[in-house]
């Protein structure tokens, strides 16, 4: 059997739970049929996600929790902007198809950099946008089971979005952060 290692094509199945020990909320599972698919030490996942699977085996079952700051940081209140409506705008009239409250939009910042932002409030002049990620602030606990482990085939190394929390902080795809906390992609 194979050992989880870098260059390891891995699949894993997990429920991930969310919120204090006594109240823990199941925020996303990855099943048998649908299972998280990742190439090992290619960032893809988050660092702490890949160090509690390093040298498992298929069967293997796992029980871990990777803190805020391992994870998606601590929620920032900075991240958290009102932007002028204008900004939302197509041939002068808002988009109030894709800006509505609770809606993820695909942005880009000044730098280029690709963010999605949760609309959280639409006002008269402008829009409240969330950039931090939907998990930041929060502890991350996995409980899940190893199930295949393989050299990465050439296919495998092609980039994807596919779901999964252990994921790398979320891509500029729209699947990626809607019922996916930020797997797959960068």
């Amino acid at each position: 059997m194979e050992n989880i290692k870098p260059g390891q094509y891995v699949e894993v199945t997990y429920d991930l739970y969310v919120g204090e020990a006594n109240e823990q909320e199941l925020m996303e599972q990855a099943t048998k049929e649908n299972p998280l698919r990742f190439v090992f030490g290619h960032d893809q996942m988050l660092p702490a996600f890949e160090k509690n699977l390093n040298g498992l085996q298929p069967g293997d079952k796992f029980d871990f929790v990777i803190l805020c700051n391992d994870a998606y940081g601590e929620y920032d209140k900075d991240h958290v902007l009102e932007l002028d409506k204008q900004m939302f705008e197509i041939n002068g009239v808002f988009d109030k198809e894709v800006i509505y409250e609770g809606n993820v939009v695909p942005m880009m910042d000044a730098n280029g950099n690709r963010l999605n932002g949760s609309v959280l409030q639409v006002k008269e002049n402008t829009v409240v946008m969330d950039f931090n990620h939907p998990l930041a602030g929060e502890d991350l606990h996995f409980i899940g089971e190893v199930c295949v482990v393989r050299e990465a085939a050439p296919e495998d190394l092609r980039p994807s979005c596919g779901g999964g929390c252990g994921g790398c902080g979320g891509c500029g795809g729209s699947d990626c952060n809607e019922g996916n906390c930020g797997g797959g992609c960068n």
